[in-house]
């Protein structure tokens, strides 16, 4: 499998956290104007308790968001836990979670897109149905916060899904084989 050259897919990380700037402002305006919509609510305030429990619950989502990188990883791809790794990279200031284990293509882009729909679509979800603006921010936050598991996966999108990809354990890199 490795004795050709992979194709290298690397993340540029000033441009994802620029996107994500980006994203998130819009999303917040969306998503908030939509709550707004669908219950007639056009006030909202909030107290230093709702701020306080935004950031636990955003620090949360992020721990869960890469915890569903190795569920998806397990799942998906048949890895064992004793192959997964996860921790926080100081020097990029992001979280991670990667597999010593080469993935196929198709098993890869449905590990990269789990935690976007669990962490960020379905507490947006909630937020809107309980007029939870709290909620709805921070599903804003954690689908922007997708913005690098979206850029590999449309550079995955080019290779066969029985194509071989290996993570990088140190930097946010993939390497295609096929």
């Amino acid at each position: 499998m490795y004795d050709k050259k992979p194709v290298v897919i690397e993340l540029n990380m000033k441009k994802i956290a620029r996107d994500n700037l980006i994203l998130t402002i819009i999303l917040i305006v969306l998503l908030v104007g939509l709550n707004a919509l669908i219950h007639q609510r056009f006030t909202g305030e909030f107290t230093l308790f709702d701020v306080f429990n935004f950031f636990v619950a955003y620090i949360v989502l992020i721990i869960l968001h890469e915890a569903f990188h190795l569920i998806g990883f397990m799942l998906f791809g048949g890895v064992p836990y004793k192959e997964l790794d996860y921790g926080i990279n100081l020097k990029l200031g992001v979280a991670y979670a990667t597999t010593k284990k080469p993935l196929t293509n198709a098993d890869m882009k449905k590990a990269l897109l789990l935690p976007f729909w669990t962490t960020g679509i379905v507490p947006t979800i909630i937020g809107l149905t309980l007029d939870n603006f709290m909620l709805v921010i921070v599903g804003a936050f954690l689908i922007a916060g997708a913005m690098g598991d979206f850029y590999m996966y449309k550079e995955l999108r080019k290779y066969p899904n029985d194509a071989t990809v290996k993570d990088d354990s140190k930097e946010p890199k993939l390497y295609v084989y096929y």
